[in-house]
């Protein structure tokens, strides 16, 4: 029975009106155990008649079954799979176990979202998730990814989840309501009903507040109290008989059953299969029969319907399970091992629990699972299977090799803190010099990413010494990683040159081979500030890698990587978009998301804003979900400084930034971070140029530092500072000479110009002019246009200003760069010529999200191929495209990309 509620009822009836209305969406209901979660999922499935509904629930006891709550709740579209795009089909198959072969998580969770989202079609749907704390690890993921995609889906996804349980449903950015106790009417009402009687006032409120209000421990009273008692005829017994929880409560009346019985409701309870056929035939092994159902059954605590069987509540299992010996537990998951011949999992994991010492056969059935489960990406799972085959083992290099995997699946399923203390653990028996060297770079890439990038770099460089002498590849790869961190400033205090731990490919050596050494030798050159060496190795990878691509997941980005430490801007761009075509159509969301991210950096050096703002908030939607916050400051910063750029508000992008980095571990990042973070306040404060230069001259990243110069340059002028400016410069004049970029050629000409003053300046901003016709940088050249054109207004020489004030004020209206263009509309104005507002045919005010589906569409995409490289349903792309043709005024997609858009 359900008593009250109406706020939270309403709020679910709001949830399921939109989904009915074409907008999907989640809810959270939370609350302590007893609350009443579990009968308000019921009222709101029962009151959505129109919807199909489907529903799963955690099982505490299944919590390492990859997958397991996601396989129960999608079965009935199981028929349906193949209407999802291939390679989702695939990865869904494999994790549901209805196929052999390797699985992508982030492609099943895809799937799931468009398998829901085509069921949806027929329909609208509710997805009602019971005791989502208990979800296994892998089913939580993908359910929550789908949740927080839901547009414009006919989908409603309703989640209860328990507060006070040790395992915790992390939906913290998901709408959420709180249930508490119930008091007055209401509570007299579930009294009633369970007794059957009507119950006095006085007594009722006494019984609320000996229980808190909980539903179910007031239920509980209602059924052992008198009916003199409950009408206030008799006094109520003191303590209450709950005062000890509901758990003792139902924990009494299971002692009040015969052995036989106990032993029954104890295989029940450590089952986590729901099938009587198994709960019977295990409990017969323990002498517990059909009269101990019977008996159990007239108890209450467990319902059986056809071959199902149910406890009365999940108290019941916890408080049964909890109270039998530890011998007993062990004996009930001997009996279900025994009968479970067919489910390798289960009966791999209760024979797992009854094991009390090592044991080889137990670790070989657990080894099979955590493969099976890493395969189809469950590596919660895999992680689990091999801790506990680990615990099993006896010790020495095989106990360490499974360490090893578990640390290695932990990591990959995004639990990092288990994944480091599993590696320390590992490392106690590892001695194999391959499986060091392997344990070593694992422990230095969870520690850049979490805590210290001066120990991470330590590490890695241990990892490559212990490589050396049994496998090159490894050796070399983990030396150019070593190299790659120090040139963003990682230090060790071990006096290892990563460069020498590597021998000099032959020339016919394969191309990636090549390539690697050179980017090895250009980082190591970085990290000396020796641009023009650096800048020789690197321009080798990319010739080699130009002649002959390769297809290599490391080599890669570390070819984008050095493209942005020395300002190849074209190159950048090239590299970023193919490396982010590459992982849309492998549907590989982390390098979808690290291309987007380190895109982004070319994207604002070359002005192309709109697409800066649209890739970081596609990235930030993909981090919010991959269960590591961190992860969502670099794209919240990069949004934050486009704002700042453009002059929009980039203050609460700013305070998200500074909220997650108080409160997570941002790890390898955190430094880039930090630097966007200053040159976007450095940007808000340009009004006020000592606090600008305060925020500016904090950027230490030497790629950011080249990018913000001008703005640093500009505020030191204009705060009469040229002493903080002129260290600047002579760094940029170092970078300049030595790799002879147009770009940073023309940024030291334009330092040298506002720094010399009324004597040379002319000069020098005619030669920075000139090296920006070679240079994909609009807004530096919109820059040095404003700036000469004061200048010279300022010289009294206003005819020649207008001529670049005003293609200052053209560039920066078509960068929206709306500061920097009201600052040359009022210059132009001082010069006496009025400035006219241009009608800048852009699509700026297209979303981030509407932006990247235009962009796709107009490169001949179809609304499901777009749907998967952007991790949405085609629903929503369907939405987004018909928003894009009522802004855009038009009406098909051979019109839409007919338009002369900047997408």
């Amino acid at each position: 029975m359900l008593a009250g509620r109406n706020p939270e009822r309403a709020a679910i009836a709001a949830l399921l009106d939109a989904a009915r209305a074409g907008s999907g969406g989640a809810l959270v209901v939370r609350g302590v155990a007893g609350v009443g979660k579990s009968a308000l999922l019921a009222d709101a499935a029962a009151t959505a008649s129109d919807l199909r509904v489907l529903r799963t629930s955690g099982v505490e006891s299944e919590s390492p079954l990859a997958f397991a709550a996601l396989q129960r709740l999608l079965w009935p579209l199981r028929t349906r799979i193949d209407s999802v795009p291939a390679p989702q089909a695939a990865a869904l198959r494999a994790a549901l176990g209805e196929a052999e072969g390797e699985g992508d998580r982030f492609l099943a969770f895809l799937g799931t979202l468009s398998l829901l989202a085509d069921a949806a079609e027929q329909a609208p749907l509710l997805v009602v998730v019971d005791d989502a704390h208990w979800l296994d690890d892998a089913s939580a993921a993908a359910l929550l990814f789908a949740a927080r995609r839901l547009q414009a889906e006919r989908v409603a996804l309703l989640f209860a989840a328990r507060d006070g349980d040790a395992r915790r449903f992390d939906a913290g950015d998901l709408p959420t309501v709180m249930l508490g106790g119930v008091t007055g009417a209401d509570a007299g009402a579930l009294l009633s009903a369970r007794a059957g009687t009507t119950i006095d006032p006085a007594v009722r409120d006494q019984l609320v507040a000996g229980t808190g209000g909980n539903p179910l421990a007031l239920v509980e009273l209602a059924g052992v109290l008198t009916a003199d008692q409950l009408a206030g005829r008799a006094p109520l017994p003191t303590p209450l008989p709950l005062t000890g929880g509901v758990e003792r409560a139902f924990l009494d009346r299971c002692r009040h059953l015969d052995e036989p019985a106990q032993r029954f409701l104890l295989v029940a309870a450590t089952d986590d299969t729901a099938r009587l056929t198994v709960v019977r035939n295990a409990a017969e092994r323990l002498d517990a029969a059909d009269s101990a159902l019977d008996a159990v059954e007239r108890s209450g605590l467990l319902r059986v319907d056809g071959d199902a069987v149910a406890l009365y509540h999940p108290l019941v299992r916890s408080a049964v399970y909890r109270a039998a010996t530890s011998a007993q537990r062990r004996a009930a998951h001997r009996v279900l091992a025994d009968v479970l011949t067919g489910d390798p999992e289960r009966r791999a994991w209760h024979l797992a629990a009854a094991a009390d010492r090592p044991d080889e056969d137990v670790v070989a059935a657990l080894d099979g699972v955590a493969e099976r489960a890493a395969a189809r990406g469950g590596h919660e799972a895999a992680a689990a299977a091999w801790a506990r085959a680990a615990e099993l083992t006896a010790g020495g290099e095989a106990r360490g090799r499974r360490l090893y995997l578990a640390a290695s699946s932990a990591w990959l399923g995004s639990h990092l803190s288990r994944a480091s203390a599993l590696a320390q653990a590992a490392a106690a028996d590892v001695i194999d010099p391959l499986l060091r060297a392997q344990l070593l770079a694992l422990q230095g890439q969870i520690e850049w990413n979490t805590h210290s990038l001066n120990d991470g770099y330590d590490l890695i460089l241990q990892a490559a010494e212990a490589a050396a002498d049994v496998d090159a590849a490894l050796a070399a790869q983990l030396a150019m990683l070593a190299a790659s961190l120090a040139a963003f400033g990682a230090r060790s205090p071990r006096a290892l040159n990563p460069t020498a731990l590597v021998a000099e490919p032959a020339p016919d050596a394969p191309p990636r081979v090549r390539a690697a050494w050179a980017l090895l030798h250009g980082f190591g050159a970085v990290a000396r500030s020796d641009w023009a060496a650096a800048a020789e190795s690197f321009r080798c990878a990319f010739i080699v890698t130009d002649a002959d691509p390769v297809d290599d997941h490391v080599l890669q980005p570390n070819l984008g990587i050095a493209a942005m430490l020395i300002d190849d801007d074209e190159r950048g761009l090239r590299l970023h978009e193919q490396q982010l075509t590459a992982a849309r159509r492998a549907g590989a969301l982390n390098m979808v998301e690290h291309a987007l991210t380190r895109g982004v950096h070319f994207q604002i050096a070359a002005g192309a804003w709109s697409k800066a703002a649209g890739a970081a908030a596609e990235a930030l939607l993909l981090t919010a979900g991959t269960g590591h916050p961190g992860l969502t400051a670099l794209p919240t910063a990069q949004l934050a400084l486009v704002a700042a750029l453009r002059g929009d508000d980039a203050d609460r992008h700013l305070d998200r930034v500074a909220e997650i980095r108080h409160k997570h571990p941002v790890g390898i990042t955190d430094a880039l971070v930090a630097d966007l973070t200053h040159w976007a306040r450095g940007l808000r404060a340009a009004a006020q140029p000592a606090t600008a230069l305060h925020h500016l001259q904090q950027i230490e990243g030497p790629a950011w530092r080249r990018l913000s110069a001008l703005d640093l340059f500009d505020a030191a002028v204009r705060g009469d500072r040229p002493d903080v400016a002129r260290p600047w410069l002579a760094e940029l004049e170092q970078f300049a000479a030595g790799t002879g970029l147009p770009a940073a050629t023309a940024v030291v000409e334009h330092g040298r110009a506002l720094l010399a003053g009324d004597g040379d300046a002319e000069t020098h901003f005619q030669r920075a002019l000139a090296a920006q016709a070679g240079s994909l940088r609009l807004p530096d050249r919109a820059r040095t246009h404003l700036a000469f054109g004061e200048h010279l207004r300022r010289a009294r020489r206003r005819v020649d200003a207008r001529e670049h004030l005003r293609t200052a004020l053209a560039l920066f209206e078509d960068l929206g760069a709306r500061p920097w263009a009201e600052r040359a509309a009022q210059e132009l104005r001082a010069s006496g010529e009025t400035a006219r507002r241009r009608d800048v045919t852009t699509a700026t005010e297209l979303t981030p999200q509407e932006r990247q589906v235009a962009t796709l569409v107009r490169q001949g995409l179809s609304n499901r191929d777009v749907a998967a490289q952007l991790f949405v349903s085609s629903r929503t792309v369907d939405f987004h495209l018909r928003n894009c043709y009522s802004k855009l005024g038009v009406s098909s997609r051979a019109e839409l990309t007919a338009l002369p858009l900047d997408l």
